[in-house]
């Protein structure tokens, strides 16, 4: 589906205009169009191919989607490969695909299973004409710094959650099991993430360092802060998938450590029956000669060393910690 078809001109917006007429306006000096296109349907990509002499290649990948982020050079365009992401109401993550043909004097934009459009960085790009006149270049990067500045509230979100997580390692009342599904659906986030962020570090670096390609070279500071962006992302979304696993090691620690807490109440509960059902035990056994059954004293007094002995034991147990 068509969203947008505008021609600019020396950093102004001359119109929009039908599909049918790109072929007039691109081969004006000075014109650019951005066109933007969202789930486009049959023919459309061939359409623009045709129009904007897209490689066949790029257009492919293109149709099919489901692209790892990338960034591409076709002679004097390119094509580059963004992950859309944001969170739903149970906090899991969509995933869309947006790809993006950029040459000398256009810039076609197609985004697939995206809602949310690129209204606000079309606003933003008209608001300034000194820097829409670098064409394509800009639009480029306009583009590209909105989709990168998406993934900071998505991780800050799954920051968050991590260290609420965390706090409730520590708490008794806390499902262990529960804080274990969690972490590790944290992990899993995290790792979908780090898959839209850290192939493309690489392919922007080749944008702002080097042998930049024509259409990026005179935005070069603005590529290099697009960098900077996602080398900070990077190590955040690394940082915090290294607390998740210490996280992980943390919490099974603390189930080993209440299995262990129950095994001594268990040793302990063990050792205060023994001592009552040994001496039991032996006034069990049908010997005739034993002293103690003709002493009148004898039954209370063995109930008696039965309860010394277990509140010896109870005292020594609860000074170690057991009970």
């Amino acid at each position: 589906m068509l969203v947008n078809c505008v021609a600019y001109q020396d950093g102004r917006k001359l119109d929009d205009i039908p599909v049918e007429d790109i072929s007039e306006y691109i081969k004006q000096p000075g014109c650019f169009l951005w066109v933007g296109l969202k789930d486009p349907g049959p023919g459309e990509l061939e359409l623009m191919q045709h129009e904007f002499g897209l490689h066949e290649l790029a257009v492919e990948d293109a149709r099919k989607g489901h692209q790892r982020p990338k960034i591409e050079e076709y002679g004097d365009s390119l094509f580059v490969v963004l992950h859309k992401m944001g969170m739903d109401a149970n906090a899991e993550i969509t995933l869309g695909e947006v790809n993006i043909f950029a040459g000398p004097n256009y810039v076609l934009s197609v985004r697939n299973r995206v809602e949310q459009g690129f209204h606000a960085v079309r606003v933003r790009s008209e608001r300034e004409p000194h820097l829409l006149k670098h064409g394509s270049g800009f639009v480029l990067y306009a583009l590209m710094d909105n989709v990168v500045d998406s993934y900071f509230p998505l991780l800050g979100a799954l920051e968050a959650e991590l260290e609420q997580v965390e706090e409730r390692i520590f708490q008794k009342t806390a499902s262990a099991r529960q804080i274990m599904e969690e972490l590790y659906s944290l992990k899993r986030r995290l790792l979908i993430l780090h898959h839209a962020t850290a192939p493309l570090l690489e392919a922007v670096s080749k944008l702002q360092g080097g042998r930049p390609p024509d259409i990026c070279a005179s935005m070069r500071d603005y590529y290099r802060d697009i960098y900077d962006h996602l080398l900070r992302i990077v190590k955040a979304i690394e940082a915090s998938r290294d607390t998740t696993t210490t996280a992980t090691q943390v919490n099974i620690a603390m189930i080993t450590l209440a299995e262990s807490e129950v095994t001594k109440r268990l040793a302990s509960y063990a050792a205060l029956f023994a001592v009552p059902t040994m001496i039991a035990g032996v006034y069990g056994m049908n010997f005739k000669v034993m002293p103690e059954l003709s002493w009148e004293f004898g039954y209370p007094a063995a109930l008696l060393f039965m309860l010394l002995a277990d509140a010896a034991i109870w005292w020594k147990f609860r000074k170690a910690g057991w009970l």
